[in-house]
């Protein structure tokens, strides 16, 4: 029962070590002088700017949410 429950536990933080990299490190769409991921989207032309991905944040709010509920219902 004990090695059971070592083994929830470590698939609960590897689940949430590689949702935070994934997350911080990948960009899913990169196209010439644009790219976008979950939290920003960005154009390298003569100026470089970047825009957040959604306008009230909702996409990183139910990440973060997602992940807290995550850490909080392990035992």
């Amino acid at each position: 029962m004990l090695l059971l429950l070592l083994g929830i536990i470590v698939l609960h933080v590897t689940v949430l070590v590689l949702l935070f990299v994934s997350t911080i490190v990948s960009q899913w769409l990169v196209n010439g002088g644009h790219t976008a991921d979950l939290w920003q989207n960005c154009t390298s032309g003569s100026v470089f700017h970047c825009l957040t991905s959604s306008t009230n944040g909702e996409c990183s709010q139910g990440i973060r949410a997602a992940a807290a509920s995550c850490f909080y219902s392990s035992p």
